[in-house]
């Protein structure tokens, strides 16, 4: 059974950082080779991509959504991605999700290329 477990959420002023973090575990789940994602959302709305690193480390980000605050970076000696946010507005008031993908999946932005899903942290910005 894999799991995923976010963490780091909380409440935050415009303009402040944080870092979220997201652990996999789980007998059979080879955290390197998978690609790992990140989503956000807000009530009454669709999930947003966020961004995902690949199992090659490289990194593919939602450009609207980022606009270059955000970086996504993973250890996988601990089994964890981050999801560090800077410059952080109330636009960016959502739960975040972090999932897995089998690497050989191609495209990253979809929720159905995504086998596995954390439960999500709450991320709430204040004016």
């Amino acid at each position: 059974q894999v799991q995923l477990v976010e963490s780091g959420g909380g409440l935050v002023q415009a303009g402040g950082s944080l870092r979220l973090s997201c652990t996999a575990s789980g007998r059979t789940f080879s955290f390197s080779r998978y690609d790992m994602g990140w989503f956000r959302q807000t009530p009454g709305k669709e999930r947003e991509w966020v961004g995902t690193i690949r199992a090659d480390s490289g990194t593919i980000y939602n450009k609207d959504v980022v606009k270059g605050r955000f970086t996504i970076s993973r250890d996988n000696a601990a089994n964890t991605v981050y999801l560090q946010m800077n410059s952080l507005n109330p636009e960016d008031t959502a739960v975040y999700y972090c999932a897995s993908k089998v690497k050989t999946v191609s495209g990253h932005n979809f929720r159905s290329f995504y086998n596995y899903w954390g439960r999500g942290t709450q991320v709430t910005v204040s004016s």
